[in-house]
């Protein structure tokens, strides 16, 4: 109950009233340990301001030290005459409320650092796949997750990074609450990117939170794992839309949402480093001879893949004629024995291509 925070009080505001003074030390530091108190037990702030001032006015002092005449109780309240008492006991009651206060909010701003913290870490540990499974799974109920159903994860990075505190992650999450409530959700950032954890059943809460996180970014990428399973799903699921980042800035991808569910073959065709570099270096390594090295024709490839090997359409992102793109496939087909033009080895090349952009190829050389 509030009154059990209010001990003490009604004997500073008679001793005030007596001798005019103000709040000792000691008083002060007693006050904000009892704001600290029931800070800790859950009580209302609100609650316990008017607590402290129905205490002052139900033991309200009727006599004073001060000069003066008094002419009895006014309004009922047996509040002395003299204008100095007045201001004295009004002065303590303003010290006690504000220490009280001061007290409460010091716990509070501890409590928020601390449950922050806790939920900083267990994001580390989840994210990481750190800790004690069935430990992480017992944290995780806390934040809103169980963690025995399938869970997918969105990743979404902007030109900036961006903390957890910041405009951007805090509208993204409002949005998402303003749309589907508690839908066990949980949205964070993790080494300056904003990561959405939801339920794997749940793909439509991952799409609004990648339509949103695109335009709070400014134009932001967004990719989302597959829906995994158990304790550990979480962490496959993230590391997946991590990798898919990554294979959208290795490949110059320009869509917005990329599902790792449609980029399967990509770590399919990385899985076997070796195999890869082989490819590429047996497929493309003839075309270091060129004026100018592998650059240049290997962008003319690129593009023309990308533009479905439609020569116009190529020709065009490049700001080529056609006849100049003609002449560096045909140049590329002299140098590598392999016809871009051909179905036959297009998908050779193309493999190559890809193979190499992955690798970083040939601006790493092997």
């Amino acid at each position: 109950m509030p009154d059990a925070y209010l001990t003490g009080y009604a004997k500073i505001l008679a001793a005030v009233a007596s001798t005019g003074r103000r709040l000792t030390r000691d008083e002060l530091l007693a006050r904000r340990e009892l704001g600290r108190q029931a800070a800790e037990a859950g009580f209302g702030l609100r609650a316990l301001v008017v607590a402290h001032l129905a205490e002052a006015r139900a033991h309200w002092p009727a006599t004073a030290a001060t000069s003066g005449t008094t002419s009895g109780p006014a309004s009922g309240y047996g509040i002395a005459s003299g204008r100095g008492t007045v201001d004295s006991v009004l002065a303590a009651v303003e010290q006690a409320v504000d220490a009280f206060t001061e007290g409460y909010e010091r716990a509070q701003r501890l409590a928020v650092r601390q449950e922050a913290a806790a939920r900083r870490e267990f994001i580390d540990d989840l994210l990481y796949g750190r800790s004690d499974l069935g430990r992480l799974a017992e944290r995780a109920e806390r934040f809103g997750l169980r963690l025995s159903y399938a869970h997918a994860v969105a990743v979404a990075e902007g030109a900036v990074p961006y903390d957890e505190e910041e405009p951007v992650p805090r509208a993204v999450e409002q949005a998402l609450i303003g749309r589907f409530g508690d839908r066990s959700v949980l949205l964070t950032t993790k080494a300056g990117r904003l990561v959405c954890i939801a339920p794997g059943d749940q793909g439509e809460v991952l799409t609004y939170f990648a339509k949103q996180a695109f335009a709070a970014t400014d134009g932001g990428r967004v990719a989302i794992g597959r829906p995994q399973p158990g304790v550990g799903g979480v962490v496959q699921s993230y590391e997946e839309a991590l990798n898919v980042l990554d294979l959208a800035a290795r490949l110059a991808m320009d869509a917005p949402v990329l599902h790792a569910a449609d980029l399967l073959v990509y770590p399919v065709l990385t899985r076997d480093r070796h195999a890869m570099t082989e490819l590429v270096l047996g497929t493309l390594g003839p075309l270091e001879s060129a004026r100018g090295g592998a650059q240049p024709l290997m962008e003319t490839l690129s593009t023309y893949f990308d533009a479905g090997c439609v020569a116009a359409e190529a020709a065009r992102r490049l700001s080529l004629s056609v006849r100049a793109l003609t002449y560096r496939l045909e140049r590329i087909h002299k140098l590598t024995g392999a016809d871009p033009a051909d179905p036959m080895h297009r998908y050779t090349l193309q493999t190559a291509v890809i193979g190499a952009r992955l690798l970083d190829w040939p601006t790493k050389p092997f």
